[in-house]
């Protein structure tokens, strides 16, 4: 499978989108994790449904509501994928909140590497020379890492270890990113309601009213974040997807370091030193390979 531009794109742009989330969401006191992470689901709806409408996505929406009903095996695995990515949403909005960003950055770190692992594993893909040497020099970071603190957060690893299987489901589930993403808020609604009525504090919106302005906001961010990062999954090959998400990491240990102040042991330099490198070599694979490809379609186009 050839490198898309667009693919590429899309990957940079929900990286930037989805770094704001931890910064954004100190601001929507009194709300806690559980209900930041309840609003979102519930205001994604309709900017989703908004999303679909703009993009003219509407008879790919219906076309996978009659799959559903003709597919019990789809039906069946919505709810599992809703289930996996509903956790991570509530561990990237909870982490912030009680000081554990550094943690689950560290698990977005790991990430790629589980990714370019399973694209191996179960899709035959292979590396090239220089995202080789990327992965090299990332899984030099964090076995870093794990030699300097002897142990491992579970919140690194539930976030490393629980995007895999979800994207390998949304891939054999064969939907497209904005109706896979319709219907797993869909089915996250009754969860986000009974969180909403059952545990949200009383008059919340009515005692800060700025709040009607800044969760609708957090969901635009975190849905166009989704939909493009969604997009560029089925867009690019597994492995590819994978390397290209250190960029997220990056900048969540940036937000985390400069805007939640979190600590950071000086040590750790020696794990994300070789992980920042990983990046630029990406960042230089992907960009040499654009360019080829562009110089090879307009040597066709010439002749």
């Amino acid at each position: 499978m050839q490198l898309s531009g667009r693919g590429v794109a899309l990957s940079v742009g929900a990286s930037l989108l989805f770094a704001t989330m931890p910064g954004y969401v100190r601001w929507l006191t009194p709300l806690d994790g559980v209900q930041v992470f309840a609003q979102r689901v519930l205001w994604s709806i309709p900017l989703v449904l908004l999303l679909v409408l703009l993009a003219r996505q509407t008879t790919q929406l219906r076309e996978s509501f009659r799959r559903l009903a003709r597919e019990p095996l789809l039906l069946a695995a919505c709810p599992v994928a809703a289930a996996l990515i509903g956790l991570q949403w509530g561990l990237f909005v909870w982490a912030p909140l009680t000081g554990h960003m550094l943690e689950v950055s560290m698990g977005y770190f790991l990430l790629p590497l589980a990714m370019v692992l399973t694209g191996r594993l179960f899709y035959g893909e292979r590396l090239r020379p220089l995202q080789t040497l990327a992965v090299t020099c990332a899984a030099l970071g964090v076995l870093h890492e794990l030699w300097r603190t002897q142990a491992f957060s579970w919140l690194t690893l539930v976030t490393a270890l629980g995007y895999p299987p979800y994207f390998m489901l949304r891939r054999w589930m064969r939907l497209d990113a904005l109706s896979g993403f319709t219907l797993e808020m869909l089915m996250l609604a009754p969860l986000a309601i009974w969180l909403v009525l059952a545990f949200g504090p009383e008059n919340a919106f009515a005692e800060r009213s700025v709040l009607w302005l800044l969760v609708p906001g957090m969901a635009l961010i975190g849905t166009l974040a989704f939909a493009a990062y969604m997009a560029s999954s089925r867009l690019l090959p597994l492995g590819l997807f994978g390397i290209l998400s250190y960029l997220e990491p990056v900048l969540l240990f940036a937000v985390s370091l400069l805007v939640l102040g979190e600590a950071f042991d000086a040590g750790q330099w020696l794990t994300y030193l070789p992980i920042w490198a990983a990046v630029l070599l990406v960042g230089w694979d992907s960009a040499r390979l654009l360019q080829k490809q562009r110089g090879s379609g307009a040597g066709r186009v010439g002749g």
